[in-house]
């Protein structure tokens, strides 16, 4: 567990350090996958299945806010349909009018929701956009997550009855128009799954709100439930045909996605709660502390050896011994002319005589001679 925390310590980091290319990265990527998509699935322009026209709009999307890549995928979506029928493409635009009114309203900062949404449905496991918003969201959501679901069963609707709708001749707009209002817009599994989806998200809000121990995983566990009971009851209510495999296996992936965001988001020691009470003049406060659960990351010290510093040390170090030897060397020899020196002094004065009341030079020195007459230096000594 030190480790993982270590891990996710690293990682918030990182992308602190480096948001600056990261998130347009990043963007890029999303806004590719999505294009790429949508060109693969309905294709019916070919000018627009085109990788460098592609990849321009996805790098533009990489520099401009989060909605413009919902921008760009509407514009694609609509010119597919627009190649594929006139009538088809008057139904997209009332629609997608209606979801970028109900979307400036409710929910402007979740642009990336409204383009998840349908990625998700694409790989089978929208499960998950429930029970994620509910963990990061907040009630607004689940009108910008319908806005994602209502996206997708259009399209997807356009591409399932594309070929009829080719078949039909032009003096057949109505029974066009019908064919995707009633498959893409008034089909009873859409309103099961908007129903279903959003109860999920507010009741997974709710729980994980609450005070009580372990309630981000109380919040995944039972919102990944309520949402396969809901989807089986009203499989079974109007025969939406709705896979039961598929349910259960994508509600597992959505409790695996919870955890992770739970470990980066919410990750607290229950062990070491603490309650704490207190009162003010007005006031009884009653407070439940629970610690998070952080490690330090360690810290690297990086220190550099090459092999031209080595080499300068070496000289250096023989430099310095060999100053010292010949510090060394010449104090001893100050020591042997210095006792030479004093006996040569020695000898000097005993051969010099002393006159009387005189003061008397030796090497350099002056001293006074004594007050008798001429007397041997002998005698002194």
């Amino acid at each position: 567990m030190t480790k993982l925390l270590e891990i996710r310590e690293q990682i918030k980091i990182m992308l602190n350090r480096y948001e600056a290319f990261i998130f347009p990265v990043g963007k890029f990527l999303l806004a590719f996958f999505a294009l790429s998509m949508i060109n693969g699935r309905m294709g019916y322009m070919n000018r627009l299945d085109n990788m460098a026209l592609v990849l321009i709009v996805a790098l533009t999307c990489s520099f401009l806010p989060m909605g413009s890549m919902v921008f760009f995928g509407a514009i694609f979506s609509l010119a597919h349909m627009y190649a594929l029928s006139l009538e088809v493409l008057l139904v997209g635009v009332c629609v997608y009018l209606i979801i970028f009114v109900l979307f400036f309203r409710f929910g402007p900062k979740d642009s990336l929701v409204v383009l998840l949404t349908p990625l998700l449905f694409c790989m089978k496991i929208p499960y998950v956009m429930p029970v994620a918003l509910g963990l990061i969201g907040g009630p607004a959501s689940a009108v910008t997550m319908g806005c994602g679901i209502l996206v997708y069963y259009l399209n997807h609707a356009v591409v399932e009855n594309g070929t009829r709708i080719i078949a039909l001749g032009s003096e057949e707009a109505v029974a066009k128009i019908r064919m995707v209002l009633d498959a893409g817009v008034l089909n009873k599994e859409i309103f099961i799954v908007i129903a279903a989806f959003s109860i999920t998200m507010l009741v997974v809000w709710f729980l994980r709100r609450m005070s009580m121990e372990y309630a981000w995983t109380i919040a995944i566990v039972s919102g990944a439930l309520l949402n396969i009971v809901i989807l089986m009851m009203g499989d079974l209510m109007f025969d939406t045909n709705i896979s039961v495999l598929g349910t259960i296996l994508g509600s597992i992936v959505a409790v695996g996605v919870g955890k992770v965001i739970e470990f980066f988001k919410f990750f607290v020691d229950y062990r070491r709660t603490e309650k704490v009470q207190f009162e003010d003049d007005e006031y009884y406060y009653y407070v439940k502390a629970v610690p998070k659960i952080t490690v330090a990351t360690p810290a690297k010290t990086v220190k550099h050896i090459n092999s031209a510093t080595a080499a300068s040390r070496s000289v250096t170090t023989e430099r310095t011994a060999r100053s010292a030897s010949s510090a060394a060397a010449t104090r001893s020899s100050g020591r042997t002319g210095g006792s030479s020196v004093q006996d040569s002094r020695r000898s000097n004065v005993k051969n010099q005589p002393v006159n009387k009341g005189k003061s008397v030079t030796i090497n350099g020195q002056m001293t006074s001679s004594r007050k008798e007459s001429e007397v041997d230096f002998e005698e002194i000594f």
